[in-house]
């Protein structure tokens, strides 16, 4: 018996569509941008091994999924970095970045225009950020969103202003660049420890990063993870009278980090084992021009951490878990090697 191809039997047009169903039903579902587990967007950590983070994220669960969601932040299609956000404090729990060099890395957006997490809002939104005027909301009043902030919240924020978890210099890319200009990778910070001391430590650890951080294939590499711990205070915090009750109410949105911490890791070729060190610092003024965050060790970092959870029984920070990255080592030993312009603190 002979069979006849099924276009014979099929207007063209309807062969068409049939073909074209194949040849897409052939793909994977694309994963959507919050999605439902750190391991789905695991590539920007070091072995694919999320940090510890005692009463949020332990042995790589999540353990209040209603409240820290996991972003695989994705900018035109493209999937840049990991934050883990709190949506109850609506500030980003941590950011985490796989640190590289392109040949052609490009320059920060001259006048990035902040976005926000559509699919936070609603589920069935767009994977991509979009700009945050883009972004329908039914309290229009207000201007602000249920799960996130808004830039209005960041208005007449003195004396704190937008800072960066995963900064821009760290981004290899123009792509990944203006993608860390979302606000759920931001933290209110003060402005002159976002611009003095944070970002001399931020310049010292790409500096680093450049110079000794590179894989068995000669190629550049580290994973960086930086993260906030949440105050008892908030943006703008104000007290607003109801008339119905007479009382007041605060408007508490965006909650204000006591203290930010980041830690690195990386392979080195040349030095023939791993290398790693942290940083962290209360979110407050800087009290001179010439203050630096002091580079210590991952052990010094959790023994810090560990303290504001005095209360629990068995407090474990670990921000590369399962790894080999050296907990007591401290790379300023190395500092002598890089120039002065990369801002490193006094050796």
């Amino acid at each position: 018996m002979m069979f006849l191809p099924l276009g014979c039997f099929l207007p063209r047009t309807a062969f068409l569509l049939l073909l074209l169903f194949f040849f897409f039903s052939s793909f994977g579902p694309t994963q959507t941008e919050v999605v439902r587990s750190i391991s789905d967007c695991a590539d920007f950590l070091l072995n694919q091994s999320p940090p510890q983070i005692p009463n949020i994220l332990e042995d790589g669960k999540i353990l209040n999924q209603n409240r820290y969601k996991p972003i695989c932040q994705t900018y035109r299609n493209t999937r840049t970095f990991l934050t883990l956000y709190d949506t109850k404090e609506r500030i980003p729990v941590f950011s985490a970045i796989k640190f590289g060099q392109d040949k052609i890395p490009g320059k920060r957006p001259k006048s990035p225009k902040w976005m926000i997490e559509p699919q936070l809002e609603d589920e069935s939104a767009d994977k991509n950020m979009k700009r945050d005027k883009n972004m329908e909301i039914d309290n229009k009043k207000e201007g602000t969103y249920e799960y996130q902030a808004s830039n209005l919240d960041y208005q007449n924020s003195e004396p704190y202003n937008r800072g960066h978890l995963c900064p821009s210099s760290y981004a290899s890319n123009k792509t990944t660049k203006t993608s860390t200009f979302t606000l759920t990778n931001i933290v209110p910070q003060v402005k002159s420890f976002n611009r003095g001391s944070w970002a001399k430590m931020e310049k010292c650890v790409k500096c680093f990063m450049e110079k000794f951080c590179n894989n068995s294939n000669g190629v550049t590499e580290g994973y960086v993870v930086t993260g906030a711990q949440p105050g008892d205070k908030y943006l703008n915090e104000r007290v607003v009278v109801t008339g119905e009750q007479r009382g007041t109410k605060k408007l508490n949105r965006v909650n204000i980090p006591s203290l930010l911490w980041s830690a690195f890791c990386c392979y080195s070729v040349g030095h023939r084992g791993w290398l790693a060190s942290a940083h962290w610092g209360e979110n407050v003024a800087d009290k001179s021009q010439d203050e630096y965050l002091k580079t210590k060790s991952l052990n010094d970092l959790y023994k810090d951490l560990n303290d504001l959870y005095k209360d629990l029984k068995v407090p474990t920070f670990n921000i590369f878990p399962g790894t080999k990255c050296p907990p007591d080592m401290d790379v300023s030993m190395f500092y002598p090697e890089l120039h002065k312009s990369c801002k490193c603190p006094p050796y």
